[in-house]
């Protein structure tokens, strides 16, 4: 590419914000060109808005520190700057609806964090590797918002990326059910231990919301388009329990898996090693080359080891083995605000850039 897109981050002094911006820094593709937040943040530069509530360990990327915030609720100013946005707000449900459409409808592309628009029928919600072809729905819901250039696409929950990628390797063989726990960090809850000092030598068994996530965003994911409208798949049948722990990134599943043609350990083990999706044939920048990796070690993947595994989008795997209750059990891993959050939403925008959905204005 010779120009960069511009691009908007709607929401971008939050958690996810933050990451958002520091991924951009130095993108081959894209330029972050305007950000927007809350009216209290608007008109002040980015590194003012954010003092005192940084929240990642790299710095404010030079790039970005200067740049006056804008008001996220006037979205023709935000739109006319930018070929597209990612929007990670802190709001109600049905004003997120409501925002993330009005920037849609003025030809912009909103690639979403949120989870407002995961169930709407004619919004696609995307892991790049495992249904890109969910895209081609673009087309009707373009129709229905009345705009030949915009629309909304979104990545699914943070907690799912754990372990769905390994299960979605498995889909020959057909799992029936799937009972998974989730260990989940605090950055999940936009917070970090300064923040949430009750987390230090603590769990919560309760992540309100997170458990109906877990367990019926991954049948969307592997849903098919029935008249212009994704219908979720009704198996594997899946059970999670959802849960806080004292880590600062990092979100570890445990899984059980039964299935309807049982695979032998071998061959679980070469799917997960072989699995690439559409991002790793087109050499997307933010692609991981290895998708899933598998340890052989007894105690891997562990969180604060493991969870930057190709910068932070690549998923492991590990402790794989035969179940005396289902047939399999296994550890998984992922970076929830990396690979969960704002790196799956930017690979989400590369994909969508590639196959023609977002260009220059």
């Amino acid at each position: 590419m010779t120009q960069k897109l511009k691009v908007g981050i709607v929401g971008g002094t939050g958690m996810v914000g933050q990451r958002f911006v520091d991924l951009l820094d130095q993108h081959p593709w894209f330029e972050v060109t305007a950000i927007a937040a809350s009216a209290s943040s608007a008109g002040k530069t980015y590194e003012q808005s954010v003092l005192g509530r940084w929240k990642l360990t790299s710095p404010i990327p030079e790039a970005v520190k200067n740049i006056v915030v804008l008001d996220a609720s006037k979205v023709e100013e935000v739109a006319n700057q930018v070929d597209f946005v990612f929007c990670a707000v802190d709001m109600k449900k049905d004003e997120i609806k409501a925002l993330e459409e009005a920037y849609a409808k003025t030809g912009t592309p909103v690639v979403s964090n949120n989870s407002a628009h995961r169930w709407t029928p004619d919004i696609p919600m995307v892991i790049p590797e495992i249904n890109p072809g969910h895209l081609e729905v673009i087309a009707a819901q373009r129709k229905r918002l009345g705009t030949e250039t915009g629309f909304i696409a979104v990545k699914p929950n943070c907690s799912i990326q754990s372990y769905v990628p390994a299960l979605h390797a498995l889909l020959d063989f057909k799992p029936q059910v799937v009972i998974a726990s989730t260990y989940q960090a605090i950055s999940g809850a936009g917070k970090n231990f300064t923040d949430w000092p009750e987390m230090l030598d603590n769990v919560i068994p309760y992540i309100g919301g997170e458990e109906e996530k877990s367990e019926q965003e991954p049948l969307r994911i592997w849903g098919s388009i029935e008249n212009n409208e994704i219908v979720k798949a009704n198996a594997p049948l899946i059970s999670t329990q959802c849960i806080r722990v004292p880590v600062l990134d990092g979100h570890l599943a445990t899984v059980f898996v039964s299935f309807e043609n049982k695979p032998s350990k071998e061959e679980i083990l070469d799917r997960w090693q072989q699995f690439k999706g559409r991002p790793q044939e087109l050499g997307l920048p933010s692609a991981p080359k290895q998708f899933i990796t598998y340890f052989e070690e007894e105690n891997r993947p562990q969180t604060r080891l493991d969870r930057d595994i190709e910068q932070g989008m690549g998923v492991s795997a590990g402790r794989l083995r035969e179940d005396s209750v289902y047939d399999y059990k296994f550890v998984g891993l992922s970076h929830n605000t990396i690979r969960g959050a704002a790196g799956g939403a930017v690979l989400i925008a590369e994909l969508l850039k590639a196959e023609g959905y977002i260009q220059a204005k």
